[in-house]
């Protein structure tokens, strides 16, 4: 593959209280042929996450058409697992008009750093807003699982929901800093709620230089094979860069990580990271959101599948 990098297509302007820096996780749905909406994660003053949208052309991506004046949902309560921000990587639409949004936890811990875990929020009003399904999360702490079950996406298909996300028990320190390890699961639910303690491993971390992977984004081919776009954090760089899979089943992965063709820049906003690829197709055409250094400091940029 080879990408045409178009630019930053949208950052906060620290005028709204809960979306002063960042613009993290760019998360694409289609909102009708002529727009994307791209659900996106912004953080407030203490650094705290709540998930917000930018609504693009679907024809020229870089063109912004309007973005959310209030976050679509907020922070936890006091003590539950996402009362220190939270972070959207997957909508999903199961039924017309309903709206799953799968989001991460995050909570602040103090014998590790944190743990997160996965939540769930549901909108019927097209995703201006939307409720959570429960103040606990659905994905929520298990022995083979213990600190992260995180980072999930989510596609429904032939009545199943179908769910990849990175989970892990250990932490490793890096430079100094302590820093989870975790690979990536599967599973799979009838009803988008009710989910297994352990899911099946999917793709092992495979290079000593490797410690975890980040958010998974998965596209469904026409001819049955299944596409993986995911980040990996790697030792060497104390960042993210951006890796490409492939799979018959959608379970059990082949890396292809040097066909993804899209990296840092000698200089700018992704010079230093680049993660949390999200991939959407319009007519014959294939962009690709994602973010750069700083976790998206700069803001969602987005690139183009070259012909």
């Amino acid at each position: 593959m080879r990408w045409n990098k178009l630019g930053i297509v949208w950052k906060p302007d620290g005028q709204m209280d809960w979306a002063k820096t960042h613009a993290m996780g760019p998360t694409p749905f289609r909102l009708n042929d002529e727009v994307i909406r791209l659900f996106v994660t912004c953080l407030d003053e203490q650094g705290r996450g709540r998930p917000g949208y930018v609504d693009v052309s679907a024809s020229d991506p870089t063109r912004v058409l309007g973005y959310s004046k209030q976050a679509v949902l907020d922070i936890g309560t006091p003590g539950t697992f996402d009362d220190n921000g939270l972070m959207v990587t997957s909508v999903i639409e199961p039924e017309p008009g309903t709206l799953y949004m799968y989001y991460a936890g995050f909570e602040i811990c103090t014998k590790i750093r944190y743990r997160i875990l996965t939540g769930l929020a549901i909108s019927t009003d097209g995703g201006e807003t939307f409720k959570r399904y429960s103040k606990t999360p659905i994905l929520d702490r298990s022995d083979g699982e213990l600190y992260i079950r995180g980072g999930p996406f989510a596609l429904y298909e032939k009545g199943v929901f179908r769910l990849w996300y990175v989970a892990g028990s250990e932490w490793t320190e890096l430079n100094g800093k302590a820093m989870p390890v975790y690979d990536l699961r599967y599973q799979t639910s009838p009803d988008g709620v009710t989910w297994n303690s352990e899911g099946t491993l999917s793709m092992d971390i495979s290079q000593d230089d490797e410690h975890g992977f980040g958010r998974p984004w998965v596209v469904s081919r026409a001819d049955g094979r299944h596409q993986m776009f995911y980040s990996v954090r790697r030792r060497s760089y104390a960042a993210y860069r951006l890796g490409y899979a492939e799979s018959d089943d959608g379970v059990n992965w082949t890396r292809m990580d040097d066909q993804m063709g899209l990296d840092v820049s000698e200089t700018g906003f992704d010079s230093e990271a680049i993660m949390y690829s999200a991939v959407i197709a319009v007519g014959d055409r294939t962009f690709c959101f994602y973010n750069g250094n700083s976790f998206g400091l700069d803001g969602i940029a987005v690139a183009e599948l070259a012909a």
